[in-house]
């Protein structure tokens, strides 16, 4: 008789338990600990979680990058990778390839970022409909996605259908962004770039499409800036646009005065932080992989964030180097920067750049199996399908990877340089220079190993800028390269590094210290023992006050003795801060003409780009602004973006330049149809309370929340709907005694519509009665912050009500434009009373930390 063996089943943890195990790995950083818990550790779509610690994460990934290693000559061992990984202390896979390798649970890429486009019909409503579906289709595998504007005709251009004339390009933004915000990944929105050149005639209404509030809020927007237009503002002359853009036979001529032009995209940029500056001549001179352009690299846009310009079809996907690992000694006189171990460190994280691309072939080979299987006629997939196969063959030929680094701003202080100093931009850049080097000669031995990218010529390679740079800088490294060719087309990026940093409790990316102190408060009972009241709230509430330090300026503190733990004053902070290597070095410290030719000066050994945010206090003027894009070009930085702080609070409704100064956003009512109409668009929005599944179905004029509908998905009455409806449609109706009902609408995946009749009755009629006073509210147009603040206020006295209450805040917060004010609240982290809204997350902009809950 056979003996049945059956497979044991992975190991599961609960959430107490996971936390509480991060918790003491991050020495109970609690938003470390919930950032990675909630991000990265490996969970099913039952929210089982199958990892205790980062460090069960770190392994599932070395085991990964072992198994594609055996592949080749002199592989890294499974130990090997892991004492790479662990701990996030050298080497950091970023965002997708963290949370997607080895992870059996979701069919999702690994790459970070695409850029998507067309070519021939693209002007077309087929190919811009066809952008539209790719473009969800990435964002729903966890992408980010960037894609060009330039190709469509400009508004009133004759077209050969009933509309005779075109909408221009300010219509596709907002259907680009609508689809963006309509796509959730894991519990996030989606994330979009959408860019134009400046020498299109409808760039002036692109420049200020986001000045309406409410508008293009699901995208980043950037003008591609070539030097002819810079020329032409430095020497306040005439500009002229073109369609097709730069065309030496255009069908539309439009001349414009290039200085008005800037002033406006300055303007805005002071404004509302946008739009971005892509220098575009630069990113394409410099660009190694342009050298390819006619076998289809050529560069069209970039990723969200800027930091990876693309050609289409193209992904990416992001490392980052812990630079402070490499401080010896650090915030001592005998301090050192390893540059030994750091070459042979950027060597490995090449070699395992690579292996991720291994590992991402395979995700797509997935993908597509996942796609092939699906129920849809081939009619349907076949835009998907192509999709991916198209970025199957970009990702095999060119081999791209995205190398960057994090912590530059605690590495300078643990060697005792100021950030931003002659000093610190000089060592930065022989950071960065060596960075390069490094990468370029592994990508060399890789080559020599496994085989050069597809494509590689060296004759094609011959004239472009960085390459010489290269040549010059190690001569040795070029005649390897001639000789053996190179792995990876293009390798290096530094890119934003948000949650990443959180976990290496370090500096973010290329930036200084936000703060490295700042004063946090929590709630006691002034009836317990040895319990300190520092302050007591409006409504009597005690609360004791405690210093929150940056983990490497608390690291300085105990290298030199000082007790963390003692209860300072402010003015002994103060002193503290004088005396440490942070003094004079946090991002609102910095000179910003400094830190734009520091900019400028590493972006010569970056082949990508880099994204940096030049951050300005609130009082700073147009004319610094636009000095501050000027110094950029003139340096050499491929993009830069500001912000002004406070800037995102002041949105135009219009052009009109006195309601400007007249009418904040927070007080902008938005003016609804008088009479609701029979069918609204409608999102659908889900969360979880109490490990109890919630719904809520959001009635949509013009994008803007009219009504709502929310209540427990599995209440005894409940709505059966499918996990991936995001959107469909609310349709007024009445039962045959007369009385009104709202029905719920959506299509299948065979395109048959199923209506779920009755919204109104399907919850508890508690829930019910609440949720039409918030439609109501919303209905005569109250600010969506207004009514989220108005919701948090409202003192209710069951449990069950508060956690509707919690729900209905967190579905609206996803409509609250990003950048808007919250008032009335404080900082959970910091008490800090300066909080804007982010993608519906309320972020603290004096300590960073964030709460979409």
């Amino acid at each position: 008789m056979k003996e049945h063996l059956t497979k044991t089943p992975p190991k599961t943890y609960t959430q107490d338990q996971a936390f509480n195990a991060s918790l003491k790995y991050f020495k109970n950083d609690d938003l470390a600990a919930r950032v990675w818990l909630n991000k990265y550790a490996l969970k099913d779509s039952e929210g089982n979680i199958y990892e205790l610690t980062p460090n069960d994460m770190h392994r599932r990934i070395a085991k990964e990058l072992a198994r594609v290693e055996l592949k080749y000559k002199n592989p890294l061992s499974e130990d090997d990778i892991f004492n790479l990984i662990k701990d996030f202390k050298y080497i950091v896979p970023q965002g997708s390839p963290m949370a997607g390798i080895g992870n059996p649970y979701q069919i999702a890429s690994l790459s970070n970022c695409f850029v998507i486009g067309n070519s021939g019909d693209s002007d077309s409503y087929g190919g811009i409909m066809k952008i539209d579906q790719e473009q969800v289709q990435l964002m729903k595998r966890r992408g980010g996605v960037g894609h060009d504007l330039s190709h469509i005709r400009p508004k009133g251009s004759g077209v050969k259908n009933s509309a005779l004339t075109s909408t221009g390009i300010v219509p596709f933004m907002e259907r680009y962004s609508n689809s963006t915000r309509e796509v959730a990944q894991d519990g996030r929105r989606g994330a979009l770039m959408l860019s134009v050149s400046i020498n299109h005639p409808d760039s002036e209404d692109f420049i200020n499409a986001k000045l309406e509030q409410g508008k293009v809020t699901g995208a980043n927007v950037s003008v591609r800036i070539d030097d002819a237009f810079m020329q032409a503002v430095k020497n306040d002359t005439e500009y002229t646009q073109k369609y097709p853009v730069f065309s030496k036979h255009p069908k539309i001529l439009k001349t414009v005065q290039a200085k008005e032009l800037w002033k406006k995209i300055v303007h805005n940029a002071w404004k509302s932080a946008e739009p971005g500056i892509l220098f575009w001549d630069t990113i394409i001179n410099e660009s190694v992989p342009d050298c390819y352009a006619d076998l289809g690299y050529k560069t069209v846009s970039t990723n969200p964030c800027g930091e990876i310009p693309l050609c289409p079809y193209d992904s990416c996907r992001l490392l980052a180097i812990n630079l402070f690992s490499y401080v010896e000694n650090p915030f001592t006189k005998k301090a050192s920067f390893n540059f030994s171990l750091f070459k042979k460190h950027v060597a490995y994280a090449q070699r395992i750049m690579d292996d991720i691309i291994d590992l991402e072939l395979e995700k797509i080979d997935n993908i597509l199996e996942k796609i092939d299987a699906d129920p849809e006629t081939d009619e349907v997939k076949s835009i998907e399908r192509k999709l991916w196969i198209n970025i199957k063959r970009k990702a095999e030929e060119g081999r791209r990877t995205g190398i960057g680094i994090t912590a530059e701003g605690d590495m300078l202080a643990a060697l005792g340089i100021q950030y931003g100093s002659e000093k610190g931009n000089a060592f930065s850049l022989e950071v960065h220079k060596t960075i390069a080097i490094e990468a370029y000669r592994a990508s060399v031995h890789l080559a020599k190993e496994r085989g050069a990218f597809k494509v590689f010529d060296a004759e094609r390679e011959k004239e472009n800028p960085f390459i010489n740079r290269l040549k010059e800088a190690d001569s040795k490294l070029y005649y390897e390269m001639l000789e053996y060719g190179r792995r990876n087309i293009a390798l290096l990026t530094i890119a934003p590094t948000g949650t990443t940093s959180l976990m290496t409790q370090t500096t973010s990316g290329i930036e200084p210290v936000f703060l490295p102190v700042y004063k946090r408060r929590r709630k006691v009972n002034p009836g317990d023992k040895d319990v300190r009241v520092d302050f007591v709230d409006e409504v009597g509430d005690s609360w004791e006050e405690y210093v929150v330090f940056h983990h490497r300026f608390k690291q300085w503190m105990e290298v030199n003795g000082i007790d963390t733990n003692k209860n300072f004053t402010q003015d002994e902070l103060d002193t503290l801060v004088k005396q440490s290597p942070y003094y004079k070095a946090t991002s609102n410290d910095v000179d910003w003409l400094s830190k734009v030719s520091m900019q400028g000066a590493i972006q010569k050994w970056v082949d990508h780009s880099i994204s940096v945010t030049i951050n300005l206090p609130n009082d700073v003027t147009e004319d610094l602004v636009g000095e501050l894009y000027l110094k950029a070009w003139e340096v050499g930085c491929k993009g830069v973006t500001v912000y002004r702080d406070g800037s995102r609070s002041g949105v135009l409704i219009s052009n009109d330049e006195k309601k400007e100064e007249d009418t904040p956003d927070s007080n902008i009512l938005t003016v609804f149809p008088t009479k609701r109409p029979q069918v609204l668009e409608a999102d659908v929005v889900r969360f979880q309370n109490n490990k109890e599944k919630w719904i809520a179905f959001i009635g949509l004029i013009e994008g803007k929340p009219y009504e709502i509908f929310t209540g427990l998905i599995d209440d005894e009455d409940g709505i059966l709907i499918p996990r991936w409806v995001n959107n469909g449609l609310i349709i007024k109706n009445r039962n045959e005694d007369g009385t009104k009902r709202y029905d719920f609408q959506y299509k299948d995946k065979r395109g048959y519509k199923i209506t779920i009749e009755g919204l109104s009755h399907k919850f508890n009629p508690e829930y019910w009665n609440y949720a039409k006073l918030i439609s109501s509210t919303l209905r005569h147009g109250m600010p969506i912050d207004k009514i989220v603040d108005l919701i948090n206020s409202l003192q209710l006295d069951t449990e069950s009500i508060n956690t509707w209450k919690n729900g209905v805040g967190r579905a609206l917060k996803r409509y609250v434009a990003d950048g808007t004010k919250a008032q009335g609240q404080t900082c959970a982290n910091c008490n800090s009373e300066n909080l804007i809204y982010q993608e519906g997350c309320l972020t603290c902009k004096d300590c960073g930390s964030s709460k979409c809950g």
